[in-house]
């Protein structure tokens, strides 16, 4: 098919690709550790200087074998070059919009804001937990670091010590305390 009418987006709606846990809200900022900023960093260093390049050689020497629409390297490398420069643009728009945050700067330390670890009791079970709150690009529950946009973040920021809250989670309303905060 003749590549004008097939629509190839331009990147320019890279965001709405994305699921909504990593969409920022319109008109905040990208916030991040430094931690979460190197990762980008690494990530988008590994794509355009190694990546990229072996696979720019492999769809070369692939179109250079003739027949280009019975071809699987060159067909798939052509995809996949495609795939890693919508990875490269998006990690580009992300690194340039982030505003590195560095925890151990902060000065209200019995005060919960972006970058705290909080250890939190749940009222109900007793259950603790340990959270730190990171940016939307390294969060990552499994590793007990969640989104400052999450609901459970939201309803943390700004709290003290000793106090409990009140918030709607995922699975219904939840009321915790908070038993420790630090920043490290």
């Amino acid at each position: 098919m003749n590549k004008a009418f097939v629509k190839e987006g331009d990147g320019q709606d890279d965001d709405e690709e994305l699921s909504p846990a990593l969409r920022l809200p319109p008109g905040s900022k990208n916030y991040m550790t430094r931690r979460g900023y190197d990762a980008l960093r690494v990530e988008l260093d590994q794509l355009v200087r190694i990546e990229r390049p072996k696979l720019v050689e492999t769809v070369a020497w692939a179109a250079g074998n003739g027949d280009r629409s019975e071809n699987g390297d060159y067909i798939y490398g052509k995809k996949r070059l495609r795939e890693i420069d919508r990875r490269i643009r998006f990690l580009i728009k992300r690194i340039e919009s982030a505003d590195v945050v560095d925890p151990e700067r902060q000065e209200n330390v019995d005060q919960v804001f972006f970058g705290a670890t909080v250890t939190i009791t749940d009222i109900d079970s007793g259950e603790e937990q340990t959270w730190q709150i990171v940016g939307v690009d390294e969060a990552n529950a499994s590793d007990g670091r969640i989104s400052w946009i999450s609901p459970l973040a939201r309803a943390l920021l700004k709290v003290r010590v000793g106090e409990t809250v009140r918030f709607m989670s995922p699975a219904g309303p939840r009321e915790i305390e908070v038993s420790e905060v630090r920043y490290i």
